[in-house]
């Protein structure tokens, strides 16, 4: 039966990409069915699908998920008013001497307001309305403009503290914790403050090489039509924003404040300069309220359409089937990763890091974390790999949303040339921290990097886990192996 749950995961993406129904839509009635089918050949008993009233009600009270809402409640503040218009403004005077003032700009408030955003979708939303008329205005060629508001909609994906990579530090604590019962290892289980101190440097890399790019493009494109001025209000309007907004990020990326906590003071703080500057009044707050429930609405149904998704797979043994494939890689952990990721790229043509968080990590992640010992550098690399998979020219995902919201159509291979650069490089950095695991290491030094062995204490290690990880799967204690692996070096 476990192959049916393969069938299952296959025919739900085939209709989320042939159909373009809401996923939350084809996740629910792709999992009804294949629950009914799976009672009828008596893979599992009903009393399974007792437990999700349980499973839906202890995800609800997550802490973590309370931000949600408020996440979303700031995105819709930012799309309904000018502030990222204005930041936008203030950060093309400050790069005024370079052509590519606006692009530079562009950037910054992309990596700025993404985190505060939530996702890639409602980044890609603000930004569109609010920056690509900038980009228009100086001058900038369509496709990089595109290509632009791409690159900048992502950047929350690896710059924390965004919700995306909060909700991946709890999978990747739920996964470890999976791994450890497994495997009967005695390390500290990861948690999100240590991914998000691994994602800090790559993260700066990644908005580094943005700029770099976007300089040295525009380094021979002559100069940019003049911009009109800005007042002494407007610069001290876009300062204090600045300032606040980074201070509430790097509060939460440090553990100073709680995701919830920052989310509501940015709200809060987005009002009370609304108020300020009379930009509020009765349809501003019905369409803001209108889209953060929407926008909740739809994430909330998507999580109770992946716990069902993930509870019918279970069922129908298919995560069991998946962590045995995986796991014949074990003894090669670079392997097995290179082959978790590779399959990460492929699911982001169609999901979104939500849904890739809430479906897709849960099933791979606890089979690699049995093999490799930096859980945080796992992560990080998967942000990286997620971010660029979503920047994949024809279907990735912020590519396919771009050329649907950005005025004017975009050419797909002027905008797949404008990527291009931008794909390369970030390619060769996600090498680069594959290679050298102590670029995650550089914002967490407190932590002490996993002890070297030899390589026959390795193999050992790695044979006790595999063997472990064998005798849970068929159902038995691991007696024989488990005062061994007690003293294998961790």
């Amino acid at each position: 039966m476990s192959a049916l749950g393969l069938l299952m995961f296959g025919g739900a993406m085939l209709l989320m990409v042939l159909t373009g129904l809401p996923v939350y839509a084809v996740l629910l009635g792709v999992s009804s069915v294949f629950a009914a089918l799976g009672v009828a050949l008596g893979a599992f008993d009903w009393a399974l699908l007792s437990a999700l009233p349980f499973r839906i009600v202890g995800l609800l009270e997550h802490d973590l998920l309370q931000a949600l809402p408020l996440y979303a409640f700031i995105g819709a503040l930012l799309n309904r008013l000018p502030l990222a218009a204005l930041l936008h403004r203030a950060g093309e005077r400050l790069f005024a001497r370079n052509a590519a003032s606006a692009e530079l700009s562009a950037l910054c408030v992309g990596a700025l307001l993404a985190p505060m955003n939530g996702s890639v979708g409602a980044s890609l939303h603000t930004l569109s309305r609010s920056i690509a008329p900038a980009l228009a205005e100086a001058g900038t060629p369509p496709a990089r403009a595109a290509a632009t508001v791409c690159v900048a909609s992502t950047l929350g994906v690896v710059i924390p503290p965004s919700l995306v990579l909060l909700l991946l530090g709890d999978a990747m604590m739920r996964a470890h914790t999976e791994a450890l019962n497994l495997s009967h290892a005695a390390v500290r289980i990861v948690n999100t403050q240590d991914v998000m101190r691994a994602a800090l440097v790559p993260g700066a890399l990644v908005l580094l090489i943005a700029l770099l790019l976007a300089a040295f493009r525009s380094s021979s494109g002559g100069a940019r039509p003049p911009r009109p001025a800005m007042r002494g209000g407007q610069w001290l309007t876009a300062a204090m924003a600045a300032l606040v907004i980074g201070a509430l990020l790097v509060g939460v990326a440090v553990g100073r404040l709680y995701a919830v906590e920052a989310a509501a003071t940015g709200g809060l703080l987005l009002l009370f300069y609304a108020a300020c500057s009379s930009q509020i009044d009765r349809a501003l707050v019905r369409h803001v309220l209108h889209d953060t429930m929407t926008l909740t609405g739809l994430l909330l149904a998507l999580l109770v359409a992946a716990t069902t998704f993930s509870l019918v797979l279970r069922g129908l043994g298919t995560d069991l089937l998946i962590g045995q494939a995986l796991g014949t890689l074990g003894q090669r952990p670079m392997l097995l990763m290179v082959s978790v990721l590779g399959g990460l790229v492929a699911c982001s043509f169609v999901l979104d890091a939500f849904e890739m968080i809430f479906l897709v990590i849960p099933l791979v992640m606890p089979p690699l974390l049995m093999a490799v010992p930096d859980p945080a550098w796992v992560a990080a690399v998967t942000l990286l790999v997620l971010q660029a998979g979503f920047l994949l020219p024809p279907f990735g995902y912020a590519v396919l949303m771009s050329r649907s919201l950005m005025p004017g159509s975009t050419n797909l291979g002027a905008l797949t040339r404008a990527l291009w650069p931008q794909l390369v490089a970030q390619g060769m950095l996600i090498v680069a921290v594959v290679v050298f695991p102590q670029i995650t290491r550089w914002a967490r030094p407190e932590e002490a990097p996993p002890a070297a062995t030899s390589p026959a204490d390795a193999g050992q290690a790695e044979r006790l886990m595999q063997e472990a990880f064998d005798e849970q799967r068929r159902g038995r204690e691991p007696s024989s192996t488990q005062e061994a692996a007690s003293t294998a070096p961790r």
